[in-house]
């Protein structure tokens, strides 16, 4: 299998990064990625002001998909997530929307055995770990930072983005130019500190174009929900735009009558926040498979 080392990693989406590896569609590849710090941090007593803040979320890649041309839908395949090292958070005074947070601290945790040892003043909790990516996208025509999400991925940081889905998105470039980074051994909606169990790991992936282009991207499918995902300034945007989509392809896809479409949305569908602290705020509709493949939609060609 083809891979990329975390050092082939960069910190903007941008169709001017040059492709370092370059697959066949459906080829699977592996890329070793940093944890969101660029695993600077060592050991619990590293000083926060002593850390490179303008190397943040690095992701690794880009990677040339044979056969992509600009304006294809592609998805790609998020076939394993393998964790790599200690899990590390960093919070700090008033950080984002928890301004409750009253001091600056470094966590590190151990994750092994499919658990996240995670340490408090009263003592340890364990949970079970979920891997998740939280930067993934294409090249984007003008350069995008890696902390950004938007419609060609980035910074989503959307924890149904796990092994076993498939994430669809609109190449801007023929090859698209893959890259992923930013993995969570566990995080919950809204990222509300700005972080979650940030780790390095390796993840293997695979991508190839679909007929379906006029699918709402991001777009996201799991083994039991279609998920779309959308970036606003504000929070109320990311919603409507999430509602809009989700509308979109319920009745222009899936076929869907537009009143069964609105009823069936508020009766069976999740409107829900990803992350409220990056520069664009992240929404996701979820939608569960099984209500359409009743109604006759025999799923994403």
């Amino acid at each position: 299998m083809k891979c990329l080392t975390e050092n082939q990693a960069y910190y903007s989406f941008s169709v001017e990064n040059a492709p370092v590896l370059t697959v066949e569609q459906g080829e699977a590849f592996s890329l070793d990625t940093q944890d969101c710090y660029g695993n600077q941090v060592k050991s619990q007593d590293d000083a926060m002001d002593s850390f490179d803040w303008n190397h943040t979320n690095p992701a690794t890649g880009p990677v040339y998909v044979e056969g992509v041309k600009k304006d294809d839908v592609i998805c790609i395949d998020i076939q394993k997530i393998d964790l790599r090292g200690k899990s590390v958070m960093v919070t700090y005074k008033g950080c984002d929307i928890a301004q409750g947070v009253d001091a600056s601290e470094v966590c590190l945790m151990e994750n092994s055995n499919g658990i996240l040892d995670i340490p408090t003043k009263k003592g340890n909790i364990q949970v079970p770990i979920k891997p998740m990516i939280g930067v993934i996208g294409v090249a984007t025509p003008e350069p995008v930072g890696n902390a950004v999400p938007g419609d060609h991925g980035g910074n989503m940081d959307c924890n149904l983005i796990c092994e076993g889905a498939k994430l669809y998105l609109k190449a801007y470039a023929d090859g698209a130019l893959v890259s992923c980074g930013d993995i969570h051994a566990v995080m919950g909606d809204g990222e509300v500190v700005s972080c979650g169990a940030e780790t390095p790991a390796t993840v293997t992936l695979s991508a190839a174009v679909v007929g379906e282009k006029k699918l709402p991207v991001p777009f996201l499918e799991t083994e039991d929900l279609y998920v779309v995902i959308a970036s606003d300034p504000d929070l109320d945007g990311a919603a409507q735009l999430a509602v809009d989509r989700i509308f979109y392809f319920l009745t222009e896809i899936a076929g869907l009558d537009k009143s069964d479409a609105g009823r069936l949305m508020s009766l069976v569908g999740n409107l829900r926040i990803c992350q409220i602290v990056d520069p664009q705020i992240t929404c996701r509709f979820e939608f569960p498979k099984a209500i359409l493949t009743k109604l006759g939609f025999e799923g994403i060609k």
